[in-house]
């Protein structure tokens, strides 16, 4: 499991990206961050859920109610302007990623 400090500041950003997929539920969110990473992102509901209502009161997502097998449940979907944060903030990640790449003297 990757360091919680690590994640930190950047879950925003994680969780537009696999919600740019298509709408998920909180729990889907989370199962995603760790298929997607390989197992290394374990991210608690602790964490993820102040995350999507701070997304959806930014404007970056959008959530409606479902109902799947008798319970019901709250999707989140991405909207315009969190597909523009995605978009910038990818691109700055990738440049930062780099930047601390070619500090460690590794490829990124």
């Amino acid at each position: 499991m990757a360091n919680q400090d690590w994640i930190r500041g950047h879950l925003d950003l994680l969780l537009l990206a696999v919600l740019a997929d298509g709408p998920r539920h909180g729990y889907a969110a989370i199962e995603a961050l760790k298929t997607r990473s390989g197992g290394q992102l374990d991210v608690p509901e602790g964490s993820v859920y102040p995350a999507l209502h701070r997304l959806e009161a930014a404007g970056q997502l959008r959530s409606s109610w479902s109902t799947a097998s008798g319970r019901r449940r709250r999707v989140y979907e991405v909207t315009e302007d969190g597909r523009r944060a995605l978009e910038t903030g990818a691109s700055a990640w990738s440049g930062f990623a780099g930047s601390v790449a070619s500090v460690l003297g590794v490829t990124p």
